[in-house]
């Protein structure tokens, strides 16, 4: 059974898991189940395109889940492997960024939940990190799109370009917050 550190981690999953059929996303009903002592959070719905019934299983990790946007504690994933993450926090950082460029400064605190889910999606990378280590080992690329995301370039994930792509973002937040303060 797939383990969850969070429902955050376990939505991403379902989000990288495609229907046969090529569809994303479904509707996804919700619910818990104690399974002799574990809890069990259990996602169904029916494919929007082709009507295939949709399932997933989690085990939620012992631990306190933390809150959004952060997937989970200090220990790295099981069910998504840096690659993805990496994956995930460009596509999210290219729309933001797309959406920043275009929007005026006063209304660029929408795009803040979108620019914390990056951060948090490279932070879940940094997790790979092997302690001294100055670079992700090749193995904990498990996902198909995982390896590719490595093979296009090995560089990424190196303990260097994982903290200049989490700086450079953790500005970007801060800019967020500078110029477009919450309205009170």
């Amino acid at each position: 059974m797939l383990i969850a550190r969070s429902l955050q981690e376990a939505h991403l999953y379902m989000d990288l898991h495609a229907c046969v059929c090529g569809a994303e996303e479904f509707d996804r009903q919700h619910r818990l189940e104690d399974r002799d002592g574990v809890l069990v959070t259990v996602y169904e719905g029916v494919c929007p395109q082709c009507g295939r019934t949709r399932s997933f299983e989690f085990a939620l990790a012992g631990e306190q889940p933390p809150a959004p946007p952060v997937f989970g504690g200090p220990e790295p994933s099981r069910i998504i492997d840096p690659g993805e993450f990496v994956w995930i926090g460009d596509r999210v950082s290219t729309e933001s960024g797309l959406r920043l460029l275009n929007t005026p400064l006063a209304e660029h605190r929408e795009i803040r939940p979108a620019t914390a889910y990056a951060i948090a999606a490279f932070e879940e990378v940094a997790k790979f990190l092997p302690e001294g280590a100055d670079r992700i080992p090749e193995e904990r690329f498990t996902s198909e799109r995982g390896r590719e995301v490595y093979a296009k370039d090995p560089t990424r994930f190196t303990r260097k370009e994982i903290d200049a792509a989490l700086e450079l973002k953790r500005k970007i937040l801060a800019d967020i917050d500078r110029f477009s303060p919450p309205q009170g």
